[in-house]
């Protein structure tokens, strides 16, 4: 007969580790955000996020034919100071 122990703390330590780089890889595959992107990203609607800050000066976007594209990175980064902004 075989008997296995498992430490649950370093156990859940070591899962949830491994699920944030999972998070982390998934989100440095994406270079650009679309709108659709950025809505989903935000869990703000079209209407919203243009009248919250796409009309910003520092907020990044490209617009390439019909289509706008926002640097992952960089929007990232733009909305996480905006939000601390509005915040304070």
């Amino acid at each position: 007969m075989l008997n296995v122990q498992i430490d649950e703390i370093e156990f859940k330590k070591v899962y949830l580790d491994k699920i944030q780089e999972k998070m982390k890889e998934i989100d440095a595959e994406l270079v650009f955000w679309d709108s659709r992107e950025l809505e989903r990203r935000t869990c703000m609607s079209w209407n919203t996020i243009q009248k919250e800050f796409f009309f910003d000066p520092y907020f990044p976007k490209r617009k390439v034919g019909g289509k706008w594209y926002f640097p992952a990175s960089k929007t990232k980064e733009f909305l996480l100071d905006w939000i601390e902004r509005r915040s304070s």
